[in-house]
């Protein structure tokens, strides 16, 4: 059977380095970690969990809340992606990550109940009602908690940058030519709440003019509700000449109003997503949107996480800014030329 010693004669290090490597410590090198890791791995060494966590006084299982109001669960493109980094990155410092729910078996519970159940060491929060007593007794409770997309005081957050990314994105419509926008956002959410501040600030900062009746709230990732917004918009006797979607996977919805109407997208009207999802490169034409870094903001969530529960003294508790960038397809026409 391997052992540290082994390992650690096979690396050359010490064996409370080898054992700092492989209980995910992180103060040793990065690359002496996972040096040390693979050369574990390669001689078929497995830690004993139950050891690890009585020496340790923790799990190395991390909760992950994520509520998906569609129900679409893990086909929900952006929110995989941000989970499998959450995964891969807590992977890499040595931990296991469960999923947290209302349920243990039959029996109903509360989310808090649930970690304390699982005995996880810290839980990442994304894509939930950040209203409910549920996440607010978690919010509240003694576990390390990282948000994604959303502020608590004195919580780790880690965000988009929801207000620059469309506000970036609002001011490249805007110097195509147009000037009537329509915005279809999703629900009141602190996502929402920044995109519709960086789309008022593009339109003021270009003296654009903004028609009530233009902003529409829908819902995020909802394809009907989408469908029959965009109806309503193109029912009125001065159309949009481009409409902003909540979300990438929504304008399905839009676009399906769009064709029914006779229309084409960008020759009479243009459209522009939000996310960067796979699918916005695949339709035809291509959808213009904001690509969101998800990958970079599972990363973060992960790693700022452990930081907390290796080293609760000093882990700064802060906001953590994640940026995006455009990405251009051919759904917005350049009406300059017309």
């Amino acid at each position: 059977m391997v052992s540290m010693k082994d390992i650690a004669r096979k690396c050359g290090v010490s064996v409370a380095t080898v054992s700092k490597a492989l209980n995910g410590q992180q103060d040793i090198g990065r690359e002496t970690r996972e040096k040390i890791r693979q050369i574990a791995d390669e001689m078929g060494y497995m830690t004993n969990a139950s050891a690890r966590a009585l020496k340790t006084s923790r799990s190395y299982n991390i909760g992950v809340l994520f509520v998906d109001p569609m129900q679409s669960g893990l086909a929900h493109e952006f929110f995989s992606s941000v989970l499998d980094s959450i995964r891969v990155e807590s992977e890499r410092c040595g931990y296991d990550i469960t999923f947290i729910n209302r349920n243990v078996g039959r029996r109903q519970t509360t989310y808090l109940q649930h970690c304390l159940y699982r005995g996880v060491d810290g839980v990442v929060i994304a894509s939930v009602d950040f209203t409910d007593p549920m996440v607010l007794e978690l919010i509240h409770s003694g576990l390390p908690v990282v948000t994604i997309d959303h502020m608590f005081n004195g919580r780790m957050a880690v965000m988009s940058d929801n207000v620059a990314g469309m506000e970036a994105l609002t001011r490249y419509v805007a110097e195509k030519g147009h000037r009537r926008l329509a915005y279809i956002h999703g629900e009141r959410t602190t996502v929402t709440d920044g995109r519709l501040t960086g789309f008022f600030r593009a339109c003021e900062s270009m003296e654009l003019p903004v028609r009530n009746e233009c902003i529409i709230e829908g819902a995020f990732h909802d394809v009907g509700r989408c469908y029959e917004a965009t109806k309503q918009l193109l029912s009125f006797a001065e159309r949009p000449t481009c409409i902003f979607f909540p979300d990438d996977f929504s304008y399905i919805g839009g676009f399906n109003a769009i064709t029914e109407a006779g229309l084409r997208i960008p020759e009479d009207i243009s459209a522009v997503g939000y996310d960067g999802i796979r699918l916005a490169e695949v339709m035809s034409p291509a959808l213009t949107t904001w690509r969101q870094d998800t990958e970079e903001l599972g990363r973060e969530a992960a790693a700022h996480l452990i930081e907390l529960i290796e080293h609760p003294k000093t882990a700064l508790i802060d906001r953590y800014v994640v940026s995006g960038r455009l990405l251009e397809g051919s759904s917005v026409a350049d009406l300059r030329t017309r």
